[in-house]
């Protein structure tokens, strides 16, 4: 390859042995670039794949110096290996789990009955939230926050009745051999990674580092002492933070540097992604490739539809169904199955296991919660989706799902697309823009509201996602926003980002 200025750079700094950080956008050669710096030295070293699908590319990849391993990887090498016998168990309903864990009666919480089932669910989900940490012990902090316990108070008795019993489990799951609760992949990473390990290698590789578990990232960091420590990312992708995933490049202590130079499209498509970077205040702005034609405008057959919500996503099947399209769902449909056979339950009277929606004893109560309490509005497009199809209509167009081999167009979150790409890709119209704001212009017209840092992110993501055409569709709006025409950045600027970095999920991608 001929690398790049930036490439180049970033080589220069590999070799001098610092600690280096690679801001790196869209299409800019992230992977490309680690292989670079990796093939310029005979040092050994180690590189952290964000799934073990990435980790099999970059064997290919890297030379034979470079071991490239996930995190999972590495500590069931050092650790979990002694808990074979436990992670080939067979699954148990939850509260079988939670009836060896003596969770035998409900509780009320504020107006609330917590059935033990739910108890039980809320304890499974207390430890694995903890796995997930950096943190030492684990506290009524891991506790999730269920619908309709969204107060303070409410949230601390029903933490204070879970806390014992997550500990009681997380003791049984220090067993090697037997234990009541069943062991997966992130209790033996949490396990190593208490233990504060030593990674022996000369250099570490992590990619996608603006989504690293803060458990990996306390794995990573630990091994500056004796490693030298490389992590690119984007920070603007910085996506899942409701997740747990920490962004860990803003702040990282070593060298700062930038890859903006994106090969997947032209320059009309980057002014249009430097517009969202900027109302993001992301460190970074893109250049494009005059040489990729990439075209903003209608796209009638996209191959790819973007979608804000898993809610949104469902619609557009649906309706792209119905139009005689073979679709496929980014992912599949195993998420908005379980939210349809939810729906069901309630609608016909029982109580359903879904973790977002098994504090509710039927439909109506939810649809109550959904219309009129705050913290359920973000709820209101799956009642209306299950209200105006049903769910066995959504049950039948799961079950109709191509492969994407096969299909004519995928439907996809913006989050499921984030590393993809397509030729033409179309917005959703489920992007919608802020609420408006308390303020007025000079005619009386409320303004605009701002647009959150985490949103900006995600429309980032989507339109990155084209090679040749796309259609703004549902973002759109954003040519009639006061934040639409952002003060240009010089390309290549590399700037630390003031704005917010957290986010909140939205009902249609936790769903």
């Amino acid at each position: 390859m001929n690398p790049t200025d930036e490439q180049t750079a970033a080589a220069e700094a590999f070799h001098s042995g610092g600690h280096l950080a690679l801001q790196a956008g869209a299409g800019t050669g992230k992977t490309t670039t680690l292989e670079l710096l990796a093939r310029t030295t005979k040092r050994r070293g180690r590189y952290l794949a964000y799934n073990r699908a990435i980790a099999q590319d970059a064997r290919a990849r890297f030379p034979s110096t470079v071991t490239c391993k996930t995190a999972h990887a590495l500590a069931y090498a050092a650790t979990g290996h002694r808990y074979i016998q436990r992670l080939n168990a067979p699954r148990r309903p939850a509260w079988q789990t939670g009836q060896a864990l003596g969770i035998t009666k409900g509780i009320r919480v504020g107006e609330r009955d917590l059935s033990p089932k739910a108890l039980s669910y809320a304890t499974l989900r207390t430890v694995a939230r903890f796995c997930h940490t950096a943190d030492p012990a684990l506290t009524r902090h891991h506790v999730p926050h269920l619908r309709g316990l969204e107060d303070r108070d409410l949230h601390a008795e029903l933490a204070a009745h879970i806390v014992p019993f997550a500990r009681k489990a997380w003791a049984d799951l220090q067993h090697p051999d037997d234990g009541a609760v069943r062991f997966d992949h992130d209790h033996y990473l949490k396990i190593w990674a208490l233990t504060q390990p030593k990674i022996g290698t000369d250099f570490l590789l992590l990619d996608e580092a603006q989504d690293t578990n803060p458990v990996v990232e306390q794995i990573f960091l630990s091994q500056r002492s004796h490693a030298q420590l490389v992590m690119v990312g984007d920070s603007a992708q910085a996506i899942y933070q409701w997740r747990g995933a920490k962004d860990v490049m803003t702040g990282f202590d070593g060298i700062q540097l930038a890859l903006s130079q994106s090969f997947r499209f032209g320059p009309r498509l980057a002014d249009e992604a430097n517009r969202w970077l900027a109302i993001a205040d992301a460190p970074i702005r893109l250049t494009g490739t005059t040489t990729v034609p990439t075209e903003l405008g209608p796209v009638t057959r996209p191959d790819a539809m973007l979608c804000r919500t898993n809610v949104g996503a469902m619609i557009q099947v649906m309706d792209l169904m119905a139009d005689g399209y073979r679709v496929a769902l980014a992912g599949g449909g195993d998420s908005l199955r379980a939210l349809a056979l939810a729906a069901r339950d309630l609608k016909e009277g029982r109580r359903t296991t879904h973790p977002e929606l098994l504090l509710f004893p039927s439909w109506g109560e939810l649809q109550d919660y959904a219309a009129h309490d705050p913290a359920g509005r973000d709820l209101l497009p799956l009642v209306d989706l299950v209200d105006t199809h049903g769910p066995g209509a959504i049950l039948a167009a799961v079950a109709q799902l191509a492969l994407e081999a096969q299909a004519e167009v995928t439907v996809s979150t913006a989050h499921k697309a984030k590393g993809r790409e397509w030729a033409c890709v179309k917005v959703a119209d489920d992007f919608t823009p802020p609420k408006d704001s308390d303020q007025r212009d000079d005619a009386g017209r409320a303004l605009p509201g701002p647009i959150d840092d985490a949103e900006a992110r995600l429309a980032y993501v989507a339109v990155t996602r084209t090679r040749r055409r796309l259609d703004m569709g549902g973002l759109s709006w954003i040519d009639e926003h006061p934040d639409g025409c952002p003060l240009p950045v010089p390309h290549n600027e590399l700037r630390k980002p003031t704005g917010s970095e957290g986010g909140v999920l939205p009902v249609g991608v936790g769903l």
